[in-house]
């Protein structure tokens, strides 16, 4: 069955944007190192962040995302980031005439984005941003995995990683922990009830 892991970069903590949806440092690590990511070389990290990045990406089908992200980053313009499609939960259709030829899909709820990008992911994962979205995700009992990329930095406040969950959710002991330069990699299974 598809994985689906819930992932970000994430201040030390626990935000994913400042109140004013500004990311500041948290990227930094894609640009401080020596190893190129992508053939453009537009990434460059220390060859232990590429080798974890280029596998996470690898891995993704589809992604899950809220309105908010793809309006931030007007869908990046049509091509989705990691994998072939971004499901989109927003109340709101697509954009007219928003890139009519791109593999994204607009649907409702949390639980049909998932299910949606499960199907559309075939054998591989689906990603769901963290976030208000993957937080309703892992409350739901939807998410497998959670995936951290922590950075060191405290913004004090700002856009949650988890959203506004509620509630107690329990993850196992981490089982990737990989230091880059700058970030710390983590991936925890979660651990469901029953």
């Amino acid at each position: 069955m598809t994985d689906v892991i819930m992932h970000n970069v994430t201040s030390a903590d626990g935000f994913i944007a400042d109140d004013h949806d500004d990311i500041g440092p948290l990227f930094d690590w894609y640009f401080n190192g020596e190893e190129p990511l992508s053939d453009d070389g537009s990434f460059r990290m220390t060859p232990q962040s590429a080798d974890y990045v280029r596998s996470t990406w690898a891995a993704i089908g589809a992604m899950v995302i809220g309105r908010r992200l793809f309006d931030l980053m007007n869908g990046w313009d049509g091509r989705p980031p990691v994998g072939d499609h971004v499901v989109v939960v927003s109340h709101r259709p697509k954009p007219a005439g928003w890139h009519p030829e791109a593999s994204y899909h607009f649907v409702d709820g949390v639980a049909e984005a998932v299910a949606q990008a499960r199907h559309l992911a075939g054998d591989r994962a689906v990603s769901v941003a963290a976030g208000e979205v993957g937080g309703q995700a892992l409350a739901a009992g939807l998410v497998d995995e959670v995936a951290m990329d922590v950075v060191p930095v405290v913004f004090g406040s700002g856009r949650r990683y988890f959203g506004s969950v509620t509630g107690q959710h329990r993850l196992e002991d981490p089982h990737v922990v990989i230091r880059g330069d700058r970030v710390l990699h983590l991936r925890y299974r979660v651990r469901h009830a029953g």
